[in-house]
């Protein structure tokens, strides 16, 4: 389904500036898959992403998605068939849009080639999608009188109303506080099993790493140094994160704080 193969990003290659982000990157996700990324600050999690996406060039390497190569293809393109929601709430949506107009965009997106209008029909439909995040009697608020956890859960609904072949979640909850953290977190696994997505979650919880999906990666300096899956990443705790962590990389995290999060 996603193949990264050799995938390196040398940011201001050939300057003193030079910055290598990414090196001999190489993962294989099945249709299907469901990926919690771990990794201290500036392991290279997002630049990973970043990479995924098309908002940078890869230096090396190739980047294909159900079959077809889109290394070189540009992130607007690769927009129609990924669809990511960011760390920060307010990025997925705009502001000074009703959310019925936010959703309607969604939509659009997700039926590319169709021409549709918004009718009592969508309408329905939106107030169905909302309603578990109690919004469905507010189709005609802007988007910005939202609280972040319920801008947050409204990107998500409208990225899976697209239909994606990938979704990429990069640190969705982390913005928010722990109670709507967890809101956020049982809608995406509700809509990852309910619509079979294929999914990457990029995490500062080790706890949600460890729950959510099959496969689980750790980075550390632009590296890839961790896969587990099945069996073996079901029976993870913690602590055992920290150990491999240590074996493998002869340290301590950067910001053992942060990553140690436990799940409320």
């Amino acid at each position: 389904m996603l193949d990264i193969k050799h995938v390196t990003k040398v940011f201001f290659p050939g300057t003193v500036n030079e910055k290598v982000a990414l090196e001999d990157i190489n993962l294989h996700v099945e249709d299907g898959d469901v990926v919690s990324v771990i990794g201290s600050n500036g392991s290279g999690k997002s630049t990973l992403f970043n990479m995924i996406a098309g908002t940078f060039p890869v230096t090396s390497g190739s980047i294909v998605l159900d079959g077809k190569d889109i290394t070189k293809a540009p992130e607007y393109r690769r927009s129609f068939e990924i669809g990511r929601i960011f760390q920060d709430p307010t990025k997925g949506t705009s502001a000074n849009m009703s959310i019925q107009d936010n959703m309607m965009l969604s939509l659009k997106k997700g039926m590319r080639g169709i021409r549709t209008s918004l009718t009592q029909e969508n309408r329905q439909l939106f107030r169905k999608l909302i309603e578990p995040v109690g919004l469905q009697d507010r189709l005609e608020d802007n988007v910005g009188l939202l609280s972040g956890g319920q801008r947050q859960a409204l990107t998500l609904i409208m990225a899976c109303m697209s239909h994606p072949k990938l979704l990429l979640l990069d640190e969705h909850t982390a913005a928010l506080d722990p109670g709507n953290a967890r809101i956020v977190m049982d809608l995406t696994e509700k809509y990852i099993e309910q619509e079979k997505f294929t999914a990457i979650m990029i995490t500062h919880n080790m706890q949600f790493a460890i729950e959510f999906g099959n496969k689980l990666i750790m980075m550390d300096e632009g590296r890839i140094i961790l896969e587990v899956s099945g069996e073996e990443k079901k029976n993870l705790t913690v602590p055992d994160l920290i150990k491999r962590f240590r074996a493998i990389r002869n340290k301590d995290f950067a910001s053992d704080e942060e990553l140690l999060t436990e799940a409320d």
